[in-house]
């Protein structure tokens, strides 16, 4: 392929349709997913047949193309991954985009030069995590949604690799990566590609029938000047479930947007919108404003654009440049075309060329300039020989022959070297917890019977509170997320409690793996571990005990072994269901006089709690499930080390009480829920 450009226009592909769209709009690259392993399931997507083809077809016009393998995979789908990591390099694409660490190492092993691509799944939200990836080998990070132009550009001058952003589509309340609500409410993994998108209901924070979840689709495609000159390398459309024409709208608009070019902005808005847009997060005002729903006069204004939008994607599009070259001699006529990637071909005539009664070199020259129909257009045109004449017909079919025997050679395959995996032996896990840990918010809410625990879990930002003799079991929880200064307060609070005898530190990202370097760390949930490969790169890295992901069967646990590292799970607490940087609160009751607890009231009388981690504040919010989960009669099913109980709402009291039930392994007398463990999830 021709040399990428400075800033690429980066399009969603959910089917061929608009695959084509996207590329004719002006697309300079696509993703797409193949029909397993991709965060968009529901999509039409690409089989590995196809993907040949898609490769090729956009590789001769200049486009690149990368897969998605982006969700959780669980132990028994390793091999088929690895099957699909063969695929997508046989077919030459550009790289993958991934979130679970596993799909990274097979790839690494397998095609050391398929690039990859961080997807926004790992929740990379800072200049650590970012640089942490790039130590891995990762080419690109996508960043998370909810960073401001100033944060993005702190993170792309200084990571030491590509990044990209998303600059138009749908918006997820929660941060990247950290939403567990679909998988926990209705069963659907949004980790696996199956959200059912619950957070588009109602949830009111006071006023009846609001929906304090759902924020409006973001466009900041007017700001794509601003965003290449922070040094963003591409920028993404989200929306592989929408239709050719939003691809089409989308990027026809981001080619005006980099050009200075005037574009429809209300057609944009017509072909998909909730309530209009927002680009709140890139601007850095995060605010009520964000928020909107679908509604009727939406989906007329779609159906009403339909046809215009059509003709946007109407005809190939002629951006790869060509030099064609005639040359006339007595004995015969040829044609050339060459590109820039080095590719040539030439036709011969089947007339012989006679004596031109006028100089016909301009003729010429219009005829061959007709590329149209073609991804081609003539960039230089020249014409050597004597000046003999060659009929137009003949000369239309070798302009016409040449360009289609480049396009075929510029679509023939370039696969990526591949090597079989190394697998590693499934083992089982067959203890059940041999130990507990709890984990706080404060050091109040500890109760005296948490004492005996074999170890504890405080807030980073309490070190100094820690009692001594307590120390050596505790381990420090990073906040999960660090946006901007966060991340420098974090480091000082790591760097200063080093030396003081905790046990290590509590992490659930790739920014707290950089900060904690060198320290002991135990992985939380968040860093989404559901098989033994990821269980092992984690190892790698430095982490001596493993949180599992709380979407994983009780069953797959079992294949994460203890020779790997020490493994956990969530066995009591009010799942963290949702993180987000935008308040749902605050469109009722703002911030002032807020003490930073609330709670959403559903469409079933149901009551989440909400937490704000910096009170009166831009900080991060948590969404809890209203019903706690409890493993304490079922511990003996959980084939792992460690039983982790996370108290956040509960009170000093009710701690005490639950620890006391767990030790005895007693069922629970009030309401709870036991996760997916066993029933799994879509």
């Amino acid at each position: 392929m021709n040399k990428a450009p400075a800033f690429e226009i980066l399009a969603p592909a959910g089917n061929d349709a608009m695959l084509k769209a996207a590329v004719y709009a002006g697309a300079n690259a696509v993703y797409l997913g193949l029909t397993n392993f991709n965060a968009r399931r529901t999509a039409d997507n690409f089989t590995i047949d196809a993907l040949m083809q898609t490769v090729a077809f956009c590789h001769a016009r200049d486009v690149k193309v990368y897969v998605a393998l982006n969700t959780l995979i669980y132990p028994a789908e390793l091999s088929a991954v690895s099957d699909s990591i063969r695929k997508v390099a046989e077919a030459g694409a550009d790289a993958l985009i991934v979130q679970d660490l596993a799909v990274a190492a097979l790839a690494q092993q397998m095609a050391p030069n398929l690039q990859l691509h961080a997807s926004t799944q790992m929740s990379i939200h800072s200049l650590a995590g970012a640089k942490q990836l790039a130590d891995m080998g990762f080419a690109r990070v996508i960043l998370s949604r909810e960073l401001s132009l100033p944060e993005i550009e702190h993170i792309t001058r200084n990571c030491g690799i590509e990044t990209e952003i998303f600059v138009h589509g749908a918006l997820c309340m929660s941060i990247s990566g950290q939403c567990y609500l679909s998988a926990f409410l209705g069963g659907r993994s949004g980790n696996r590609g199956a959200c059912a998108g619950p957070c588009r209901l109602p949830f009111s924070a006071g006023d009846a029938g609001a929906h304090h979840l759902s924020l409006k689709d973001l466009s900041a495609i007017e700001h794509l000047p601003k965003v290449m000159a922070a040094g963003v390398s591409s920028a993404k459309i989200e929306g592989r479930l929408r239709t050719p024409e939003y691809a089409a709208a989308a990027v026809n608009a981001c080619v005006h947007a980099l050009a200075g070019t005037a574009y429809d902005a209300q057609l944009l808005q017509d072909v998909f919108s909730r309530s209009g847009f927002t680009n709140s997060y890139i601007d850095g005002k995060i605010d009520g404003s964000m928020f909107g729903i679908r509604t009727g006069e939406d989906s007329a204004a779609a159906k009403a654009a339909l046809p215009q939008l059509r003709a946007l994607f109407r005809r190939e599009r002629q951006s790869v440049p060509v030099t064609l070259m005639l040359s006339l001699e007595a004995e015969g006529a040829k044609l050339a075309a060459a590109d820039a990637d080095g590719n040539k071909v030439i036709v011969y005539s089947e007339i012989v060329p006679v004596a031109a009664q006028k100089d016909p070199a301009e003729a010429y020259r219009r005829a061959l300039a007709k590329t149209g129909g073609t991804p081609f257009y003539a960039e230089k045109i020249e014409i050597t020989g004597e000046m003999l004449f060659l009929p137009a017909g003949e000369l239309n079919e070798m302009r016409r022959k040449v360009l289609e025997n480049l396009l075929q050679k510029r679509s023939m395959p370039h696969p990526i070297a591949c090597e079989n995996p190394q697998m590693l032996p499934m083992q089982t896990h067959a203890k059940p917890p041999q130990k507990i840990m709890a984990q706080f918010e404060s050091i109040e809410q500890m109760p005296e019977n948490a004492t005996n625990c074999n170890g504890l879990i405080f807030p980073l930002s309490l070190w100094r509170q820690v009692p001594q003799g307590l120390r050596a079991k505790t381990w420090l929880a990073v906040p999960r997320t660090v946006f901007g200064a966060a991340e420098d307060v974090a480091a000082q609070q790591i760097a200063s409690s080093k030396a003081d005898g905790f046990a290590g530190y509590f992490v659930q990202n790739m920014a707290h793996i950089a900060l904690c370097k060198g320290a002991a760390m135990m992985g939380g949930f968040g860093l989404n571990i559901a098989n033994p490969l990821a269980a092992q790169s984690y190892a790698a890295l430095g982490l001596t005990i493993a949180t599992l992901s709380p979407e994983m069967t009780a069953a797959d646990m079992a294949q994460i072994a203890p020779n790997t590292m020490q493994t956990a799970i969530l066995a009591y607490g009010h799942m963290p269901l949702m993180l987000t940087r935008a308040c749902p609160l605050h469109n009722v009751h703002g911030c002032a006089g807020c003490n930073g607890r609330g709670s959403l009231l559903d469409r079933k009388a149901m009551r989440m709690p909400v937490r704000c981690s910096a009170p009166g504040s831009a900080g991060v919010r948590t969404v809890y499930n209203p019903i706690p989960l409890y493993m304490g009669d079922k511990l003996a099913e959980l084939p792992v080390d460690i039983a982790l109980l996370a108290f956040t709402i509960e009170t000093k009291e009710e701690a005490q009480k639950i620890m006391a039930d767990f030790k005895a392994q007693r069922a629970s007398e009030d309401d709870f829920t036991r996760g997916v463990y066993f029933k799994g999830t879509n």
